[in-house]
């Protein structure tokens, strides 16, 4: 004998059908990638640097990698100047994704530059690390000796210069009476210290930094230390606080520092979009991003330092809502 089932009315019904329905759409809003779309696709610009730079050489292993995980995505890498010129771009629409110090960033929000307040980040990456190069015969010892010589300074627009104006400034220099600023790049330095034409550099990158390993390979020089600095820079006012003192280990140029660390200035990169960006591509670009770091990291090494714990402390900026959503997925 079967036993009929009790009828629910259609009064009962009806509610019970609605929590079903609810119950089912938060299930595929969980399931499905932020934005509506299955999976993200389209032609997708990061925004990188020069390119003997890390910035350049990140960019190219991290479109390996998205090529991958990501395959509708058409990933394709922008030279430029360095951070100030990659937010710039980035706000003008003319890149979706960047890479940032975070001194960069906030000059570029103090400044109040067009866009600033759009400017959303998904990851806290790896450090770069002032870097001042000279000949190894060269009389210099610090950034005070650096008076009446010519110096590589970066290009204008980028980090590189950014970092070396206040730099000098606490050493008590003034960037343009008391050095010859020569305004080009780490594509551009190193030839023009081995040819007699600068008399020292400033690069601002991760370690080891293979423009100043190649020279180093073949000319011979020296890492002048900056850390006697790090109390004057900091009271310089408010995107001085975004640098720390830091101390160049002693294999990071093996050739160059025979086994002793050099003190210096450290600043830590952003992976930066804007609140424009698609969800669930910036949730896509994020997981990849903290999931590629072994295999970067053997070819880059300063992307060793990209870490899930500590990616989400992109201080001046707020996450992105879809990388905000990445992190809470793969949170314990």
């Amino acid at each position: 004998m079967v036993t009929a089932l009790p009828r629910i009315s259609g009064r009962r019904a009806l509610p019970a059908a609605a929590a079903a329905l609810v119950a089912l759409a938060l299930v595929a809003w969980w399931l499905l990638p932020l934005g509506g779309e299955r999976t993200p696709g389209g032609r997708v610009t990061l925004a990188t640097g020069v390119p003997t730079g890390v910035y350049a050489r990140y960019g190219e292993l991290l479109k390996q990698d998205l090529a991958h995980d990501l395959p509708n995505v058409d990933l394709r890498l922008m030279r430029s100047e360095g951070s100030i010129d990659n937010l710039r771009q980035l706000v003008a629409g003319r890149a979706e994704f960047t890479i940032a110090t975070a001194d960069a960033v906030s000059t570029f929000k103090a400044r109040h530059e067009r866009g600033a307040d759009r400017l959303r980040a998904c990851v806290r990456l790896y450090d770069d690390y002032m870097q001042l190069v000279v000949p190894k015969k060269s009389a210099v010892r610090s950034a005070r000796g650096l008076k009446r010589l010519r110096v590589g300074v970066g290009a204008d627009g980028s980090g590189v210069q950014l970092i070396t104006r206040r730099l000098l400034a606490a050493a008590g220099l003034d960037f343009d009476k008391d050095i010859t600023p020569v305004r080009v790049g780490i594509d551009r330095m190193p030839e023009l210290l081995e040819r007699g034409k600068l008399d020292a550099f400033f690069w601002s990158g991760g370690l080891p930094t293979t423009a100043v390993q190649r020279l180093a390979g073949r000319f011979p020089v020296r890492l002048v230390q900056l850390g006697d600095l790090s109390r004057a820079l900091h009271a310089q006012g408010e995107p001085t606080r975004y640098y720390r003192a830091a101390v160049m280990p002693a294999d990071a140029y093996p050739t160059v520092q025979k086994g002793q660390a050099v003190k210096t200035i450290a600043v830590a990169n952003l992976l930066v979009t804007t609140d424009r960006e698609d969800a669930a591509l910036t949730f896509g670009v994020t997981r990849t991003v903290i999931n590629s770091r072994d295999w970067i990291g053997r070819q880059v090494h300063a992307a060793q330092r990209v870490d899930l714990r500590t990616a989400v402390f992109t201080d001046p900026l707020a996450l992105h809502r879809g990388a905000r959503r990445y992190y809470m997925s793969v949170k314990p």
